[in-house]
């Protein structure tokens, strides 16, 4: 690993997610991190794009919850084994990075209904083309449409999604949850242990989704130890 600039703690500015609160997080660039430590990272609550890595330390609000699916004893629900079946036309493949026109025009047609701010080319490949730790990216056809894109990190003990976008017209196909559960597949096949999935939010509908993939662990950041969440319902 090499540090390019040692911890540093942001500003309070108003949260993306819960309205009314405010945000804080501690933050470090670095390049160069190998499986183990980018395990250690992930294991303690951090999260990267590009060389930025981060984690919140927000004074008064703890509700960013670090959740993890274990991928050996993953079981899906009805609906998603309904999913799978309705899907069987889409073919993925998992690889190095790509970037193409392609992909990035996926980006801003996803972000341009999801998100409010979208990144022009130099600053989306340097969020997620810069490569600072083992990576790889995650393809979903349809015939010979590239449909949707993933971004993951690869740690000595799982994978870790980083960004995941798909293109809008092509809704019906709910690679959202799709691409998770293939992801999880895909992470199982490399006899890894966990799924990682960014911050579990329960009060925001844009991050809730995360807690439909069980079993799971949470991350208690006072203990900084991860708890088992049970089962989904059959």
């Amino acid at each position: 690993m090499i540090l390019l600039q040692d911890v540093k703690t942001s500003p309070l500015s108003p949260c993306h997610y819960l309205p009314g609160e405010t945000w804080k997080f501690e933050y470090f660039f670095a390049r160069g991190l190998d499986h183990t430590e980018l395990e250690w990272f992930l294991s303690r609550g951090w999260r990267k794009f590009g060389l930025y890595y981060f984690r919140p330390v927000c004074p008064s609000c703890r509700k960013c919850i670090p959740l993890r699916v274990l991928v050996h004893d993953f079981t899906m629900t009805r609906s998603q084994k309904r999913l799978v079946r309705k899907n069987m036309d889409i073919r993925e493949s998992f690889g190095p990075l790509n970037f193409s026109r392609r992909v990035y025009e996926i980006y801003r047609d996803h972000s341009g209904r999801f998100e409010k701010d979208i990144s022009e080319p130099p600053e989306f490949i340097s969020s997620f083309y810069t490569e600072s730790c083992p990576s790889l990216q995650s393809e979903y056809h349809l015939d010979e449409t590239l449909a949707a894109v993933g971004f993951l990190d690869h740690s000595s003990r799982g994978l870790s999604s980083v960004y995941f976008v798909f293109d809008t017209s092509f809704s019906r196909y709910s690679f959202g949850t799709y691409s998770i559960i293939r992801e999880i597949d895909f992470a199982k096949s490399l006899g890894l242990s966990y799924y990682y999935l960014g911050y579990y939010i329960a009060e925001c509908p844009k991050m809730a989704y995360k807690y439909r993939f069980h079993p799971c662990e949470t991350f208690d950041w006072k203990t900084e130890t991860w708890n088992v969440q049970g089962v989904n319902p059959a």
